[in-house]
């Protein structure tokens, strides 16, 4: 994975939350970067937050990744992919087979079929999966189990296709089968590349999103910005955790590099995770770290944020030991995050 500035690097939806900073990533490591956008006003946007990477960044417009051959064009001359692109919302979803399975596991078969026919200069293929493909629901929190690599949610496409099955068990599922189709697509056609796949959580840290703005913001960046926004008051109650792990958006950049160029990384899972969180020890930090919003930051009980004993642990150390991961410390991930949705809102200098 040598000569970085001879190699070009399709990065799919390329404006997303996590996809701007491994397009940062990879254009400060020296790459040629082709990002995927879904219309030529975000491909501007984007644009615009790279001007300094000019010469290095090109962008294609793909509508639609579910329909074959979507990508046929935008993989031609590259020899890198890293596909991020896939459906997150799940709130106000009316067909969970149609808004939710189906794009997600289409739209990673599409990208490998087109780079298996049209780019054979490829050699790997990044996907970004997600701790939803790790998960069992039914467990719950699932007391004294560690998730690692080994973990599968097995949900049926049957059951989540279901009509009334919530959008989030669909979501989760789709991630899972979209992950599960990407190892069977290997395993049938034997490309030239082999794949690595990466599984966050929660995935929180600063927004450099260039079409970020406050009223549609991704779903980790609005889960801080309610705890710091103006609307928010020191009296309001501390979240209740509806889930348990993170990790910082930089560190899922970083691994999505090294995924790309650590030769033992091909044919490899990796659980990107820092750890467990509680909402207490997040409005500790930023009552804490940004002083001037502690009137509206939620107070709560100061110092008693540990996570119960009762919810699953993790274990990461296949990212440390193959990608060589450091991973970002609980305050600093989460006071940085808010810091850029504050610069976003007005209220801290940019």
């Amino acid at each position: 994975m040598s000569q970085k500035q001879n190699q070009v690097i399709l990065i799919t939806g390329a404006s997303g939350f996590i996809a701007t900073h491994i397009v940062r990533d990879f254009l400060h490591a020296g790459y040629h970067v082709r990002g995927t956008v879904r219309s030529s006003a975000t491909a501007e946007l984007v644009r615009q937050s790279f001007s300094q990477f000019a010469p290095q960044l090109s962008l294609v417009i793909v509508n639609d990744m579910s329909k074959p051959g979507a990508f046929d064009e935008a993989v031609q001359g590259v020899q890198g992919v890293i596909h991020t692109a896939s459906p997150f919302q799940v709130f106000n979803v009316e067909d969970n087979e149609r808004d939710l399975l189906r794009p997600a596991i289409d739209g990673t078969i599409n990208i490998l079929t087109s780079v298996f026919t049209h780019a054979p200069e490829v050699k790997r293929v990044v996907i970004t999966s997600s701790f939803a493909a790790m998960l069992d629901i039914s467990k719950g929190s699932w007391p004294g189990h560690v998730y690692s690599e080994a973990d599968w949610n097995m949900t049926p496409y049957e059951v989540a296709a279901a009509k009334g099955a919530p959008a989030g068990l669909a979501y989760s599922t789709a991630k899972a089968l979209a992950e599960h189709a990407a190892w069977d697509f290997v395993k049938t056609n034997k490309p030239n590349f082999d794949i690595a796949t990466i599984m966050p959580p929660m995935v929180y840290g600063p927004n450099i999103n260039a079409t970020a703005n406050l009223a549609k913001l991704n779903t980790s960046s609005a889960d801080i910005y309610r705890l710091v926004s103006y609307q928010t008051k020191s009296s309001d109650d501390v979240p209740q955790n509806m889930f348990w792990s993170f990790v910082d958006v930089r560190d899922v950049s970083t691994a999505h590099l090294r995924a790309y160029e650590v030769l033992e990384a091909g044919g490899e899972r990796f659980f990107l995770c820092a750890g467990n969180f509680t909402y207490q020890r997040f409005v500790d930090a930023l009552r804490e770290r940004i002083p001037e919003i502690q009137d509206r930051v939620p107070i709560g009980n100061p110092g008693t944020g540990t996570v119960p004993s009762s919810v699953y642990t993790i274990n990461n150390t296949k990212s440390q030991k193959i990608l060589g991961i450091q991973y970002h410390k609980l305050e600093d991930t989460v006071v940085d995050a808010a810091r850029s949705l504050l610069k976003l809102e007005g209220s801290l200098p940019k």
